[in-house]
């Protein structure tokens, strides 16, 4: 042990260096947080309402939104307080439990988007056979599927980094609970715990972006045996906006967690880290809305149907 006074809060410092810029910084933050809420919602009651939309493709991208919404939560509220008071202080069982619904959403993220690859592949490379196979109970067990293992591989984890005793310096350079920042300040052999990690982000992370390469491997092969351009269009563009959405995703995270450097170069994660937890929930409904005809169509619907309910 480093010395005898046990850890009972943490404090995170955010950005600091921005003074004279943090009332700006909080109204922008606030806003986009708002903006992703609202997008993310509104996605979700889109496809609820509209029953041409009640097909696999949304059923998965409502699965996504509704965990960004949650995604979210989970750290600009702090990171909003960070704007406010000059100590951000989480107590240490609430910073455990955010870094916990932290990684288990992101991992769950990552399945989310293998399961929706899955789906484009089907689509496109077995049309006939697309309706047979990807059913009702089959999407259902994909997203359970997604959202069970995310959840226990992040809960064995977060296990034994409860019993671990802090007592190191409580300081964490970071606008959230990160796992790096928290096992420096453990008084405890940390090395089975970050062996563990290191092979769950293996496991995830590079495990479910192979699987999404070879799907979209097979989705440009059949694509481009397709004879007319406009056909060829169709199809790229059902995969355009869930490629948008894993390029950024994939790229933000790889450059943060897979890097040897990861655990000590904590200034350029956090702001990798503002691409991944604020800037990527946010455009998500933007991506996979703008050049959607059918999500376009059913808002149009939507707004036609509240203002002529309003006119009468």
């Amino acid at each position: 042990m480093r010395n005898g006074t046990a850890i009972t809060e943490f404090v995170l410092l955010g950005f600091p260096g921005i003074q004279g810029w943090e009332a700006l910084l909080f109204i922008s933050i606030f806003l986009i947080y708002v903006l992703t809420l609202s997008g993310n919602g509104l996605i979700i009651v889109i496809v609820w309402v509209e029953p041409r939309l009640q097909t696999p493709m949304y059923f998965f991208l409502c699965n996504l939104a509704f965990l960004e919404i949650w995604y979210t939560t989970t750290v600009i509220p702090k990171l909003l307080e960070t704007f406010v008071v000059s100590k951000t202080i989480i107590c240490t069982a609430c910073c455990l439990l955010q870094a916990f619904f932290h990684f288990f959403l992101g991992t769950t993220e990552f399945l989310i988007l293998g399961s929706m690859s899955f789906d484009r592949y089907l689509a496109i490379c077995k049309p006939l056979r697309y309706p047979t196979i990807m059913t009702s109970n089959l999407c259902l067990q994909l997203a359970l599927s997604s959202w069970l293992a995310g959840f226990t591989i992040v809960f064995c984890q977060t296990m034994l980094l409860v019993q671990l005793p802090f007592c190191g310096n409580n300081v964490i350079n970071h606008f959230y609970c990160d796992v790096g920042p928290i096992l420096k300040a453990a008084c405890a052999d940390t090395s089975i715990l970050e062996l563990l990690g290191l092979l769950a982000t293996i496991i995830v992370i590079p495990g479910s972006l192979l699987f999404t390469i070879i799907s979209y491997i097979y989705i440009l092969s059949t694509i481009l045996r397709i004879s007319s351009a406009s056909g060829r269009q169709k199809a790229f563009s059902t995969c355009a906006s869930h490629l948008t959405v894993v390029s950024l995703l994939y790229g933000a995270v790889l450059f943060m967690y897979l890097r040897p450097t990861a655990h000590s170069s904590f200034k350029i994660n956090k702001v990798v880290s503002v691409l991944n937890t604020i800037l990527t929930p946010l455009l998500n409904p933007f991506i996979y809305t703008i050049r959607n005809k059918e999500v376009k169509g059913a808002l149009r619907k939507a707004i036609t149907c509240a203002n002529t309910h309003h006119a009468k």
